[in-house]
């Protein structure tokens, strides 16, 4: 027979069988919020209301709203390479085709009425600082972007793949930030056919 500690235990971290821990319910709750409004759009007192906690018990568990704001933006990396992995996978040893996916995934949700950019770059927008730690998670996370695109870029031949990944690179910013002016019907629409463009030209087919 199975003891208390062997109960399952989900990955933030609570226990299936009772209800979230406050900070599970906090970063649920940001992790909305900081979205569609901004990080210093939203005041903590918001935060504690909506997610049902105390300040003592928000600050309990995030020294600062700064560290809370690097916390959301941390698990915001997650999901996102999460997604960008499982479209990789759907075109194994097929580099152009999984930088043509990944781009099209872009630009789709780049047309829905909620979009609001990237999460990663709003908030380096929003925190100029460079010793700020929501923004050093931004900006590992585009560092990264940049660098398996150009890999990408290298794996399928490119004569120049520094050039190309690079310019993969600003399409895809350029399509976070148009989607938040245009919607459905923007330029966002033509991204992957723009990539496939620019692809053709790198290779010289």
């Amino acid at each position: 027979m199975a003891g208390s500690s062997d109960r399952q235990v989900t990955k933030a971290g609570q226990r299936a069988d009772g209800p979230p821990r406050a900070a599970d319910r906090i970063r649920a709750t940001v992790r909305d919020l900081f979205y569609r409004q901004g990080i210093r759009a939203v005041g903590i007192e918001e935060i504690v209301e909506r997610a049902g906690v105390t300040k003592p018990s928000l600050y309990r568990n995030f020294a600062s709203k700064d560290e809370l704001a690097a916390d959301y933006m941390r698990d915001y990396d997650v999901e996102f390479w999460k997604r960008f992995d499982a479209i990789v996978a759907k075109h194994p040893d097929d580099p152009r085709a999984q930088i043509l996916a990944y781009l099209s995934g872009v630009g789709e949700r780049a047309q829905s009425a909620n979009y609001r950019g990237c999460g990663m770059t709003n908030a380096a927008v929003e925190f100029p600082a460079r010793d700020n730690p929501a923004r050093l998670v931004a900006v590992e996370n585009k560092r990264e972007l940049r660098r398996r695109l150009t890999e990408m870029a290298k794996a399928m031949g490119a004569a120049e793949p520094e050039v190309l990944g690079d310019g993969l690179y600003l399409l895809a910013e350029g399509a976070y930030a148009s989607g938040q002016l245009f919607g459905e019907g923007g330029p966002s629409r033509s991204l992957a056919a723009a990539a496939d463009r620019m692809i053709k030209a790198s290779l010289n087919d």
